[in-house]
């Protein structure tokens, strides 16, 4: 686990030892909480796997919402406006998940209708008709083959790797150097990086998305469950801000059409892929609005406020971290003292 990691499950720790969550909580803690999810499913033992904080086990998921039901109240997405127009109440918990795995119907569902919570399953168009990627896991798969990582790219993006990933801790160390500065350039560029190492290594990306992902059918029975929503991921899952407006507003259109059509349903809200700053700020925030879009829904992290009634298209979220799977992170991040130093004592975090 990374340096990052443990410093953040030792602040769990303390943060339960000293009850901060109790003292600090009515400071900390926002009108509610929305959960970020992505993978549910048991748990796999893998020496390497540094997209694992992107899944959680059933049986963590049912302790999590089991926590939060004793003093949160579920809600779905369409909820949140009135609740932050409204004091005195509950805190609220909105459950959502991006990208549509299937293992949200096959292990999710069942914990959630268990818990009488709704959510929202939003959905990238181009895993369900198989015409988009998931890189990420493609670059964990190229690397878990490979002995030493060797790139030499020239040009307007010059990108030079010679490391060695033999050990699981050389293959984690390869991974973290080369995600992060692609994630840093164009992604161009780092969607041709994946795919040479994809086709170097014979890493089958479509046979990839085949497993992992619902297609049409699979949505449509997934979206015919009671409490289950669904909201648009964009078409092919880039991040926005390093792209044009035009083609910003195209994959949250196409997105959003694509879904009306495919599940005869209205599509009222939308998550950014990757979320973060560096891939959606304020112009990708209008879009949304120009959009139709009601609610909007970021990666960054933090409470949502009463202030964020404001700002619908760039809501926080809380994420369920597969690297965190406790009953002290949940108590934690439910009491939002976690987010204080994160977000600088701001409920807002818009810019």
């Amino acid at each position: 686990m990374s340096t990052r990691y443990s410093v953040l499950r030792m602040g769990f720790a303390m943060i339960a030892a000293t009850q901060a969550n109790r003292w600090l909580g009515p400071f900390a803690q926002g009108r509610g909480l929305i959960l970020m999810l992505h993978h549910v499913r048991p748990r796999v033992q893998r020496d390497f796997a540094p997209n694992g904080i992107l899944e959680v086990t059933p049986d963590f998921l049912d302790q999590a919402l089991g926590i939060l039901a004793r003093s949160h109240d579920f809600v779905a997405l369409d909820d949140i406006p009135g609740r932050l127009r409204e004091s005195g109440k509950r805190p609220f918990v909105a459950v959502t998940f991006d990208d549509g795995y299937r293992d949200n119907a096959e292990f999710a569902l069942p914990v959630l209708q268990r818990h009488r919570a709704p959510w929202t399953l939003f959905v990238t168009p181009g895993f369900a008709d198989r015409s988009a990627t998931l890189w990420w896991l493609e670059l964990e798969e190229a690397i878990r083959r490979l002995d030493r990582l060797e790139i030499e790219e020239k040009g307007a993006e010059p990108l030079s790797f010679n490391l060695p990933a033999r050990s699981a801790a050389e293959k984690a160390a390869a991974f973290d150097q080369l995600y992060w500065q692609l994630r840093g350039g164009t992604e161009e560029r780092l969607r041709a990086v994946v795919a040479d190492l994809a086709q170097r290594t014979g890493v089958d990306g479509a046979q990839m998305v085949d497993d992992l992902c619902l297609d049409w059918d699979g949505l449509r029975a997934l979206a015919a469950e009671e409490g289950v929503s669904i909201g648009a991921h964009t078409m092919t899952h880039p991040m926005l801000a390093k792209h044009s407006l035009q083609m910003v507003r195209a994959e949250m259109h196409q997105s959003r059409a694509t879904i009306a059509r495919e599940l005869g349903m209205d599509v009222r809200h939308f998550a950014y892929p990757v979320g973060d700053p560096g891939s959606a700020g304020p112009r990708e925030f209008e879009a949304a609005a120009e959009a139709g879009f009601e609610i909007a829904v970021t990666t960054r992290p933090g409470h949502v406020f009463a202030e964020h009634i404001q700002h619908l298209r760039a809501l926080p979220r809380v994420s369920l971290n597969g690297a965190f799977q406790s009953g002290a992170a949940v108590r934690a991040l439910a009491s939002g003292v976690p987010f204080l130093l994160w977000n600088r004592g701001r409920h807002l975090n818009v810019g």
